[in-house]
């Protein structure tokens, strides 16, 4: 029996310009999120990241999350997440990726917001030697209407 290789990464981060109130509606909101996975012989990886606005009369709220896996029967996989926040601008970025020999899957997604515009990219790839790479993209924008 072989023994699978798994690592994982998750993120989460909230960032609110106003004091904690009561719920109240959104003037303008929206959310994004992109995933995909990769797999080829042994390997896999995968990622996802999401993001969502909300702007009130008294502030916006921002949200982000993101995370990711990778497995390898016999190689090696590896599973990051970093977040960053400042002011009123948050980032995520996880990366994802198996190896095992020339063989390998790969998975990044990069997930963004500044409380005006959301966006999350997913690339995959797979790859066996000799064959032709297996590639994907998929990509997420929302701009909010202006207050």
């Amino acid at each position: 029996m072989k023994a699978t290789k798994l690592v994982g990464a998750t993120a989460l981060a909230l960032l609110s310009a106003t004091a904690a109130v009561s719920a109240q509606q959104c003037n303008a909101a929206g959310t994004v999120a992109t995933g995909g996975s990769a797999s080829a012989g042994g390997t896999s990886a995968s990622s996802v990241g999401t993001a969502g606005v909300c702007q009130t009369d008294d502030g916006t709220t921002l949200s982000i999350g993101s995370g990711g896996s990778a497995a390898s029967d016999d190689g090696k996989a590896m599973s990051k997440t970093h977040v960053n926040g400042n002011d009123d601008k948050l980032k995520a970025q996880t990366n994802a990726q198996a190896v095992d020999k020339g063989t390998f899957s790969k998975s990044r997604t990069k997930t963004s917001t500044d409380g005006q515009a959301l966006q999350s990219t997913t690339r995959t790839m797979s790859h066996v030697p000799g064959q032709k790479p297996v590639k994907s993209t998929t990509d997420q924008k929302i701009i909010l209407p202006q207050q």
